[in-house]
């Protein structure tokens, strides 16, 4: 598949590195130019673009990005996208670490669903509550019992269904987690974010959510 990922820090950057591996053709984009990726290109074979380039053509979108930065995103720089693509969502909310108040969350609109309404277009929900460097090592063949799950939410049942299909193909079980709504259930604080539990234990975590953010997450 053609994938555009716009951010390349920890998770972009290695979703960078394992998606070029499995043999799709990676555009990647940071906020500080493609001349600042010319080593993650050389290692991968992705190719370097600007933000407005990344999504042209691309089935799959990948948005890992701060949330605060998420505004500043270009406009129309979904247009170019492939017809019925999927945009993943990555994204946390941490107003005291990073991102500073934002109203509306703090109010209970879920992150994914801010973002979605910043950027114009339905997202899914995955990769948020996954720690980067297992995207790098702890991947298994399906089956496998040691096979770590996770959790994917959005509204799109095609665009979830191909996030799903992707992240096997990465060596993971999924989750459906539910509509966007519900995906307050994996974000930060809760039981199923930084799990790396398989199918039954992520399961038993998304239903043991509180809807209740934890002071650390709070503005």
């Amino acid at each position: 598949m053609k994938i555009g990922i716009i951010g390349a820090g920890n998770i972009g950057g290695n979703l960078t590195r394992r998606l070029t591996a499995l043999g799709h053709e990676v555009s990647v984009a940071n906020s500080r130019g493609p001349q600042t990726l010319t080593a993650l290109a050389e290692e991968t074979g992705a190719k370097p673009v600007t933000a407005s380039e990344a999504a042209k053509d691309a089935q799959v979108v990948v948005v890992t990005v701060p949330l605060k930065a998420v505004p500043d995103l270009p406009a129309g720089f979904l247009d170019g996208a492939a017809e019925g693509f999927a945009v993943i969502d990555t994204g946390n909310y941490y107003p005291q670490q990073r991102d500073g108040r934002i109203v509306a969350i703090e109010d209970g609109l879920p992150e994914s669903r801010w973002t979605e309404q910043q950027i114009g277009h339905p997202v899914i929900k995955a990769f948020n509550g996954t720690y980067a460097q297992d995207i790098l090592d702890r991947g298994r063949p399906k089956g496998a019992p040691d096979r770590q799950a996770l959790p994917v939410a959005g509204d799109d049942p095609a665009a979830k269904q191909a996030v799903r299909d992707l992240i096997d193909e990465l060596g993971f079980d999924t989750v459906d987690s539910g509509g966007l709504d519900e995906s307050w259930r994996q974000q930060p604080g809760t039981p199923v974010y930084g799990s790396r539990g398989d199918v039954d234990a992520i399961v038993k975590a998304l239903s043991e959510a509180s809807p209740e953010r934890t002071a650390e997450f709070r503005a």
